[in-house]
């Protein structure tokens, strides 16, 4: 009669898988313990609030921390920086403006005091050459009239050397026009007589 042996190999695999399913089964059970009868998230169950607020108070603190000591001054400072950069550049800027409006002013009376200068040259060298056109004129007047006073003076002569020719033909004339109308020769003192009358 044959004897039946039991398989261990067999066996051993399914009692592993038996007692994972156990583990399994159990930690699943401790986790719905754990989070309660119905479930959800543990963030709004009010036995985890004390926990979370601690947690946020601390957080806050630091994040307060952290802003107060550490980015506010540098924002503080970069404000700052740019704030005196702006003021600064605001100030060079006024500055340069002024010196631009002396600048020009002092480029305005100086064309003003060329333009006088110039006008006042122009003035001079126009009053030069009218008083030298005047001069020379005057010169020019001076030797015309000289010429003029002298061809008046030999119009002159020459007239009173003419009229003295002209008295003598006309004696010379009348006495030899009354001697071929009477025959007889007329005095001298007749003649010039008679030639007076007619002039």
């Amino acid at each position: 009669m044959a004897t039946h042996t039991p398989d261990l190999g067999s066996a051993a695999p399914h009692d592993a898988h038996a007692a994972h399913g156990d583990v399994v089964d159990t930690t699943h059970a401790s986790t719905e313990a754990a989070h309660g009868e119905g479930g959800g998230l543990p963030q709004f169950e009010f036995q985890h609030w004390f926990g979370q607020i601690v947690y946020l108070v601390v957080l806050f603190a630091i994040l307060y921390w952290l802003i107060a000591k550490v980015f506010a001054p540098r924002m503080r400072r970069v404000f700052d920086e740019r704030a005196s950069t702006i003021s600064t550049a605001v100030a060079t800027a006024r500055q340069v403006q002024a010196e631009a409006a002396s600048q020009a002013e002092i480029a305005k009376a100086e064309v003003a005091e060329a333009r006088a200068s110039s006008r006042a040259t122009a003035a001079a060298a126009k009053a030069r050459v009218t008083e030298e056109a005047n001069r020379r004129a005057a010169e020019e007047e001076a030797v015309v009239n000289a010429r003029i006073a002298e061809a008046e003076l030999a119009i002159g002569k020459t007239r009173d050397a003419a009229m003295t020719n002209v008295s003598a033909i006309a004696t010379d004339t009348a006495a030899a026009m009354v001697e071929r109308l009477t025959g007889k020769a007329a005095t001298a003192a007749e003649v010039a007589a008679a030639v007076k009358e007619a002039a």
